[in-house]
């Protein structure tokens, strides 16, 4: 559709604390619906139980934004892309959790009517909200922004 355009941001790093691995912020002009997210790992054959959760989030913390890839090539997003907390963002509500094995990963790919939107401004992040077992791990968004 016109005035849409779709980008993915993706990361990859050593995780052992509960921590926000990545967090997507809506430009103030836009409005931003999450198309899929995901984990994976790469380091470890043993199987191990672990949580991820969607969260609302107030502010930053204190992260480091990513390049994102934007599916048509068509100019930089409009919404930030920020990876690995140092200092943890403020969560006003968990979306969702879902339990997962490492050795299998997780993904989030939602039907339309239960995609996550992200107003104007917004924050969304992607959690451990537990300690995982310490492997390093793959995880990404793909968004649409609207507007």
């Amino acid at each position: 559709m016109p005035g849409e355009r779709v980008f993915t941001a993706n990361d990859s790093r050593a995780v052992s604390t509960a921590i926000t691995v990545m967090q997507l912020t809506a430009a103030a002009t836009h409005v931003v619906e999450i198309l899929r997210m995901w984990v994976t790992q790469e380091s470890s054959t043993a199987s191990a139980q672990t949580a991820v959760s969607v969260v609302r989030q107030t502010d930053a913390g204190t992260m480091t934004a990513i390049t994102e890839v934007e599916h048509a090539s068509a100019g930089p997003a409009d919404a930030t892309a920020f990876r690995t907390a140092t200092v943890e963002p403020t969560t006003t509500d968990t979306i969702l959790i879902e339990g997962f094995n490492v050795l299998n990963g997780w993904l989030y790919l939602p039907v339309p009517e239960e995609r996550i939107w992200i107003p104007p401004s917004g924050s969304v992040g992607l959690k451990f909200p537990d300690v995982p077992p310490s492997v390093t791990y793959n995880y990404g968004i793909t968004w649409r922004e609207v507007g």
